[in-house]
């Protein structure tokens, strides 16, 4: 009830039943657009390879099905989540970046345009190399093509990735919610009852009787379950204390008051498994390259066995072990590594120091860092196991439970830890903006 009457409130509201349309009616565009296919590749080829390869899957999801059909954002939002982590990466390496950084609304503008330039560049490298994937696996999914039609491909699936951006950050100032994480959410909604089918399908593909259905059921309930453990984590936070010294501001004089510091377990989101992804699906991509030499070759040779070996659900149990053991430690490794470039330990304790505030029984300045870099460490170690168990092991252990294929339980972790990550910051947004207005949130 407190959900319908948040809602009705919301809508109740002219402005924010206007930026709630006009999120709607862009992720409407974006649906339509992810149906709009290019000619000329083969649609038979593309099933079969997404079958074979579960990581391509995942790349998919977060194109919101746009790839496994080959339409105009085929890409989806990869190359501007990746442009956005290299600029957040070049804050760390480059002193200059990171003094940008700081400059405010200015220095975010910059560092935004910038991004914005990258995406394009990693974008047209990224529509190239998949332009030479589709043309070298078998059966070919594009037919041979000239240097005019592959840059003709090539423009027009970076525009398509521009385009999504440009939604995105339409969505992000005029709508509710992250512009980005709502196109993907979306996609994946958007591909949510196709998905249902493909378990269903796995889970009964011969149409038995009522037995065979066991499987399905058994899925569900992984699915909820997940579904209750993905939101609890996704709102777990580690409250540390902190007083506030009293102080004087211009001619008032503040008294000292306590509060927290919230710091969320899974602090780093979905990103270190998009940065897992690209790393684990680039050995495929460079493989294909050398997949039309000379047969007998050392390197035709070694693109071969990566083709028919590297993948986590190859019959090469060694190979597999090896495979999910690195996919499970990229994963929780970024996870450690985007923590500690977007939550800087020694900045928290120089603001907290500069406002004259402290974390009870710690000295301020470099003392108060240490010790949130501790705490830190702790909570990222959660944070990372359980982004490494949604991604790598529960998609194992539930294909053994269930008997479904793994590639849909890859599928299906990563695309919950998504849809609920995003549901509900966009619920506390809008709670954000409810409050304001003296209303009722979603969450208490």
């Amino acid at each position: 009830m407190n959900l319908i009457q948040a809602l009705a409130n919301a809508i109740r509201l002219p402005e924010l039943r206007n930026k709630i349309l006009f999120t709607g009616g862009m992720l409407v565009v974006f649906r339509l657009f992810a149906n709009v296919a290019i000619p000329g590749a083969s649609h038979a080829a593309l099933s079969q390879l997404f079958n074979s390869q579960p990581l391509l899957g995942l790349l998919d999801l977060f194109s919101g099905g746009g790839l496994s059909t080959f339409s105009l954002v085929a890409m989806g939002m990869n190359p501007f989540i990746n442009a956005t982590i290299i600029m957040q990466l070049m804050t760390v390496i480059s002193e200059r970046i990171k003094e940008i950084s700081k400059e405010g609304e200015e220095g975010r503008r910059r560092i935004q345009r910038w991004s914005r330039y990258l995406t394009v560049l990693l974008g047209a490298g990224q529509a190239y190399g998949f332009t030479v994937l589709f043309q070298n696996t078998s059966p070919a999914i594009l037919p041979a093509l000239d240097w005019f039609q592959r840059g003709e491909m090539v423009l027009v699936l970076t525009a398509g990735t521009v385009m999504l951006m440009w939604f995105g950050e339409l969505i992000t100032e005029y709508g509710i919610g992250n512009g980005i994480s709502l196109i993907i959410f979306a996609g994946i909604i958007g591909r949510g009852p196709q998905g249902i089918a493909a378990v269903f399908a796995a889970a009964n593909p011969n149409g038995g009787g009522i037995s065979a259905y066991v499987p399905f059921i058994i899925f569900g309930v992984i699915a909820i379950v997940m579904t209750a453990v993905i939101i609890e984590v996704q709102q777990a936070v580690r409250k540390i204390p902190i007083q506030s010294a009293q102080r004087t501001v211009g001619l008032k004089q503040v008294a000292s008051r306590a509060s927290f510091l919230p710091i969320r377990v899974n602090h780093a989101g979905v990103i270190p498994i998009v940065f897992a992804i690209s790393v684990m699906f680039l050995p495929t991509i460079v493989a294909n390259y050398f997949v039309g030499s000379p047969p007998g070759t050392w390197y035709y040779k070694a693109a071969t066995w990566i083709n028919g070996n590297f993948s986590p659900t190859t019959s090469n149990v060694p190979m597999a072990i090896t495979y999910n053991g690195l996919y499970f430690l990229f994963t929780f490794g970024f996870t450690y590594f985007y923590t500690a470039i977007t939550f800087e330990t020694t900045d928290v304790a120089d603001n907290l120091k500069r406002y004259a505030s402290f974390i009870p029984g710690i000295r301020p300045g470099p003392p108060t860092g240490a010790y949130l870099t501790g705490v830190m460490n702790r909570i990222t170690f959660a944070g990372a196991t359980f982004l490494g168990f949604i991604t790598v092991i529960l998609p194992i252990a539930a294909d053994k439970i269930s008997g479904i294929s793994q590639q849909q339980m890859y599928l299906g972790g990563t695309a919950i830890l998504i849809v609920v990550g995003v549901a509900l910051d966009t619920m506390r947004q809008l709670q954000t903006q409810l409050v304001m207005r003296q209303y009722r949130g979603f969450i208490r």
